[in-house]
């Protein structure tokens, strides 16, 4: 159930939502709805043919746009379907003509395989049209498909479903309106059982479909609150900038690759982009991960236009889906983007990441470059008072897995910022969300202000910790004459933050573990390990040293930092391992996003890291921290080199344990593959000697 805060905040909200500002897309929605009928009328579903259905064929002639494409790209106003490839429609032909099918369709020749797939949705048309949810529910197939299911059932029978479609949205505003939210039911069952609760409320009296999606997603939109900026260069020195800005859009290049809705997975896009761009070492592992979130940019997110890497062309906001345009001359990926030209500047100094066509911008920056455009683009400014300040996708992910589980441990590689994480969600929870965008210096002066306060703690385990650090032990007397022969039972770090916990209830309290892998967890929590558990909370135990009554107040978090390349998670022990979410924090190549000399910073680390994954394991690789200086990517060849030799090296060389043949499969040329001596050159000649170990074949550089 919600809470009364909830209940109010949500009643108070539908009382002051304007309606009316639902009603031209609720028409230009019924008018979506009427064309899907006219194209596809439920009788006419029993002679549907495959090509008038699937994604990534011609359809016929004179029939309209396929079926799949329809809802997907031809309605918007429907409700979105749209992000992800094109598996959501549940078989589509693939851009080298193999046609990809979920699992229960393959083996099947395309036609066999259409007819099962049409014969279970004409099943659940039948079933809906006579209000038989539940034999929807049984249509095995049409989970593999259920935004695109809920979609179709909505568009054809609106007065049984809402227009909202993906599963987790739905099982949120279920939640937030009272009901279970169960995680084991496809999105058409969720979809009902939200209509039921807003039909049992009666702040929605008369609502539409339309109005409710509208009000949910205006008032309790489940999306990250921010999401990334990116910068998109269009064309060479920005040659298409004028076609772009006269037809509302962004566009990219690599037309060889097809339609991007079509590859599942950054690992299958990779491939491609080998196949007709052969690079070294994976390094195109960084561009296709930079395609798909192109691909899946959504309405609303907001993208800067570049030329070169000093010159803002405009900013833009995305005003609908990405579509690929196969009979467009040149760049054929295509996002449409609402322009505002009123911020395009010459900027004082160049932005070393902007020499590939992308790159993410920092909200600070982007606040900056989105101000007045005669205030300067400066070092360290800070945005305009009165700015609001989002929390970071990330950080967002860290407290909802708090809440769902209590605990959470951030595990990856050195150098990927675990900590710098926890930091940040602690400095979310004390309010502190002014600091996650500002300067190093102010961040760290609102971090150490924040430990002071009582309500955050921070502690880092090794293996000499003990309960008696923890929780409570006896421990020498300093206040006594004789402190060595005088011991006193001293409660621990956590026993401490319990007990205020417990005296402040309203308010959240925080206990980071850095390097929380180093101790022996078993002796370090004792009895507790039971006492974390979010249904354990508050639950008396007596303590094992004291025999005081002790629990753990609900409103006391955790988060743990762990180096997996120290220790990996399946060496932490079971009954521990089994109370905390854990969260990956890999390395991040747009956090490099740069150029030194010729040499692409994020490709590189992007090659390096692939070559650390193949001959050691992917908990080996290194973090983008290595390769940052003061938060932002290193410019310069000397602290290239002093970050490659200094600090890259002597980690890998330690991996390696002494093998010279082993360090030489990473390096490659770097080294002597006997000796596994590092080859001495000039820090301004390693620049060129990585870009040619590393990086081989057309870059994308499109600034």
């Amino acid at each position: 159930m919600p809470s009364m805060t909830e209940e109010t905040d949500l009643r108070v909200a539908a009382a002051a939502f304007d309606r009316s500002t639902a009603r031209k897309a609720e028409a230009d929605a019924e008018d979506e709805r009427k064309q899907v009928l006219a194209w596809f009328p439920r009788e006419d579903w029993a002679a549907l043919p495959l090509s008038r259905y699937a994604l990534g064929q011609a359809a016929p002639s004179g029939s309209g746009p396929t079926y799949c494409r329809l809802m997907e790209f031809g309605t918007p106003s429907l409700g979105s379907i749209r992000g992800g490839s094109a598996a959501k429609h549940i078989m589509f032909r693939h851009h080298s003509g193999e046609w990809r099918m979920a699992a229960p369709l393959r083996g099947m020749e395309p036609q066999e395989a259409w007819e099962e797939l049409r014969g279970q949705f004409m099943r659940a048309f039948e079933a809906a049209a006579v209000g038989d949810f539940e034999a929807v529910d049984d249509l095995e197939l049409l989970r593999f498909g259920p935004a695109l299911v809920t979609k179709s059932l909505a568009t054809y029978f609106p007065e049984h479903f809402l227009p909202i479609y993906a599963g987790e949205h739905l099982r949120r505003f279920v939640r937030l309106l009272g009901g279970s939210g169960q995680a084991d039911v496809p999105a058409w069952h969720s979809n009902r059982q939200l209509l039921d609760l807003v039909r049992s409320r009666t702040e929605f009296d008369g609502w539409s479909g339309q109005e409710v999606m509208h009000f949910l997603y205006e008032r309790f939109d489940p999306r990250p609150r921010q999401r990334a900026i990116w910068k998109i260069a269009p064309g060479e020195r920005g040659r298409l900038w004028e076609e772009c800005r006269e037809g509302a859009v962004i566009r990219v290049g690599w037309d060889e690759l097809g339609d991007l809705g079509q590859y599942q997975s950054d690992t299958e896009l990779k491939q491609a982009l080998d196949a007709y761009w052969p690079r070294s070492s994976g390094a195109s592992l960084t561009l296709a991960r930079r395609l798909l979130a192109f691909r899946d940019l959504e309405t609303g997110d907001r993208i800067v236009a570049n030329r070169g890497t000093d010159e803002i062309l405009a900013t833009g906001t995305v005003s609908g889906s990405y579509r690929f345009e196969p009979d467009h001359a040149e760049y054929r990926h295509v996002v449409p983007v609402s322009w505002d030209d009123s911020h395009a500047r010459k900027l004082p100094k160049p932005q070393h990441g902007w020499r590939s066509t992308f790159a993410k911008i920092d909200p600070t920056l982007f606040a900056r470059l989105t101000a007045d455009p005669a205030d300067p683009v400066t070092e360290g400014a800070q945005p305009h008072a009165g700015s609001s300040v989002t929390l970071p996708e990330d950080v967002e992910g860290v407290l909802e897995a708090l809440g769902r589980k209590g605990q959470v441990i951030l595990h990856g590689p050195p150098g990927t910022g675990k900590t710098r994480l926890a930091l940040g969600v602690a400095l979310a929870l004390a309010g502190r969300t002014e600091a996650l965008d500002s300067t190093p210096e102010r961040r760290a002066a609102a971090q150490a202000e924040m430990l002071q306060g009582g309500r955050i703690r921070m502690v880092t385990f090794h293996p000499s910790y003990g309960y008696e650090d923890f929780v409570e032990g006896f421990k020498p007397d300093l206040t006594a004459t004789d402190p060595g022969l005088t011991l006193a039972l001293t409660d621990g770090v956590f026993h401490t933050l319990c007990a205020q916990a417990a005296a402040h209830p309203d308010e959240t309290f925080l206990l980071i573990i850095d390097e929380i892998n180093r101790g022996d967890l078993p002796r370090i929590f004792g009895e507790l390990v039971t006492l974390i558990e979010l249904d354990k909370r508050g639950l008396p135990l007596t303590l094992s040293v004291s025999r005081r009554s002790f629990a753990v107040p609900p409103n006391v978090r955790i988060i743990g930092t762990m180096n997996t390349a120290d220790r990996s998670i399946s060496h932490l022990d079971a009954a521990v391992r089994r109370r905390f979410a854990f969260l990956p924090v890999g390395p991040d190549p747009d956090a490099v996003s740069g150029t030194v000399g010729p040499l692409d910073l994020a490709q590189f680390f992007e090659s390096l890291n692939t070559r650390i994954a193949r001959h050691l394991d992917s908990d080996h690789q290194i973090g983008h921290a290595y390769l940052l200086r003061d938060g932002e990517p290193i410019a310069t060849e000397e602290d290239l080199a002093a970050a490659f030799q200094h600090e890259v090296v002597p980690l890998l060389e330690d991996y390696c344990l002494g093998r010279a043949d082993l360090l030489h499969r990473i390096l490659g040329s770097l080294v002597d593959e006997e000796t596994g001596r590092l080859a001495q050159m000039s820090p301004q000649d390693l620049p060129d000697a990585l870009a040619t170990e590393f990086i081989s074949g057309p870059t994308g550089t499109d600034a």
